[in-house]
């Protein structure tokens, strides 16, 4: 007999599910975001249990779905990595949608809001799927379902630079969703597996023996580039600025904070469970993951030192942001890879506070989004300033903050990789934390700067918002200066992997 905690998993994907597909049934759109949050706030404490459970006993478990056995039966594989990501996430997306659910409720129209929820319980089932999932054909599954529920989500606010922005997500979005399902079929005609353990056997085998090399590599190509487009990856982030800048407030909080980071886990866990890392090392893939990586950090800041529009600076920082997480692994070590996961946990937090912060100053001066129209606007809210400047310091990486730490771990990791990578690796991170502090000092210095004119119209409070932006700064502190207990989970999941 399994140990109840067991079903836990299964029990999030499913009730995540269901919510989504009986959220059109909610009365009203207020009804549809507190049963939204309450699923969320469920999964975030089933999980943030079971990363307990897992951790203290140094455990990791299959769960069959059903009652075919392998290799034609779905399995679920959780560990405390999988259980700690799945419950961030959840609490991430509560925050997201509770910070940003004034502008949200201004932005789409009443009757469509019961079905924004729903894309959002989709994204969040994706998300634990992707997380948990031991067979990769149902992770392109939820791979779809996430880029349709994104896609829908930025076309929420329904004006012509959102359709025309999802258009272009979509299209670049479908073509890595093809890619990497090109990769799967060729996979399953090689190993005639889609299982994960199945697969790595057989891989494993097959290197050994040098038979299908060709076809292998061109595998292990192709579903590398299809999770880089997915994940906006440079070269391939044309896409990620114009979405986040016609979007509703939760609507970038979440597609830059969360589902990027969904294709990423998912790419590491095919890494790991299906090539191994000995694998994509031999096959080269880890420096191309290392040139994109490291050329992403200094393009998108640069990028983001010319943008004016506060979002679509937030949304270039993103891609320099996801550029240290593919530098990471493409460092090709342990501790590289520990490193890009705490990134990925620093950013999942620190940018979706960016993104309601810019929201909330911007809803206090009738929606403008120019920084320079947004001068002293942190001074009618000062809880918003406070939210925005300790997440743009968080990017700069000040000590005390997330961002300061994933620094840290990525210096100590380029040190411990011994080879030309470090130097460059290094460089990159110098070069880039200046040019972080190049633009997100001027933007924290503007709205704390005194407005050129006194704005007398009554403000009115967001309780949402202060709770959610107390919340991800704490999270944001709490990972810069209590980071030893989230680094030895890292450690314990991708060493049960």
């Amino acid at each position: 007999m399994q140990p109840i905690y067991y079903n836990i998993p299964f029990v999030c994907i499913f009730l995540c599910m269901v919510g989504g597909i009986t959220m059109p049934l909610q009365k009203s759109g207020k009804s549809a975001l507190r049963t939204t949050v309450a699923i969320c706030l469920s999964v975030f404490v089933l999980c943030g249990v079971l990363c307990g459970i897992l951790y203290v006993r140094d455990e990791s478990f299959v769960y069959k779905m059903g009652h075919f056995p392998a290799p034609w039966g779905n399995e679920l594989y959780v560990g405390p990595l999988e259980a700690l990501l799945s419950s961030l996430f959840a609490l991430v997306m509560a925050m997201s949608i509770v910070g940003g659910k004034r502008t949200l409720y201004e932005d789409i129209l009443p009757p469509k809001q019961p079905f924004y929820f729903t894309m959002l319980c989709m994204i969040l089932a994706s998300l634990l799927a992707l997380s948990f999932t031991n067979d990769i054909f149902t992770g392109y599954v939820f791979i779809e379902i996430s880029t349709l529920a994104a896609c829908a989500i930025v076309m929420a606010r329904d004006t012509e630079k959102t359709i025309a922005a999802t258009i272009r997500y979509l299209v670049i979005s479908l073509l890595g969703s093809g890619l990497f399902m090109i990769g799967i079929a060729m996979l399953y005609c090689i190993t005639g597996h889609l299982l994960m353990p199945q697969l790595q056997e057989r891989i494993l085998q097959l290197n050994e023996t040098q038979q299908y090399f060709i076809p292998l590599t061109v595998v292990c190509g192709l579903i590398t580039i299809g999770m880089g487009i997915k994940s906006a990856m440079f070269p391939f982030y044309a896409w990620l600025p114009q979405a986040h800048g016609g979007a509703t407030t939760t609507s970038s909080a979440v597609l830059s904070g969360l589902v990027l980071k969904g294709y990423i886990i998912f790419l590491i866990r095919i890494f790991y469970r299906v090539f191994t890392m000995d694998v994509v090392r031999s096959l080269h893939i880890t420096n191309v993951f290392f040139a994109f990586g490291v050329a992403g950090m200094i393009i998108g800041s640069v990028m983001a030192m010319r943008e004016e529009h506060i979002k679509r600076m937030l949304a270039y920082s993103s891609i320099a942001q996801i550029g240290y997480v593919f530098m990471g692994i493409g460092l090709g070590t342990e501790a590289g890879i520990i490193a890009a996961v705490f990134q990925i946990m620093s950013h999942a937090v620190t940018k979706p506070l960016l993104f309601l912060s810019a929201g909330r100053l911007s809803e206090i001066r009738h929606h403008e989004k120019s920084l320079y129209r947004l001068r002293g606007v942190a001074h009618r809210d000062i809880t918003a300033g406070v939210c925005f400047t300790l997440g743009g310091l968080s990017m700069i990486g000040i000590p005390l903050l997330s961002g300061f730490t994933a620094k840290f771990f990525f210096a100590g990791a380029t040190l411990a990789s011994g080879s030309l990578k470090m130097w460059i690796a290094l460089l990159a991170l110098c070069v880039s934390s200046v040019l972080n502090a190049l633009y997100y000092i001027p933007a924290i210095l503007a709205i704390w700067s005194r407005p050129d004119k006194e704005y007398a119209e009554d403000l009115q409070k967001n309780p949402g918002f202060l709770v959610a932006g107390t919340v991800l700064a704490v999270g944001a502190v709490l990972l810069g200066t209590v980071s030893t207990p989230i680094i030895r989970v890292i450690q314990a999941g991708l060493s049960m992997l």
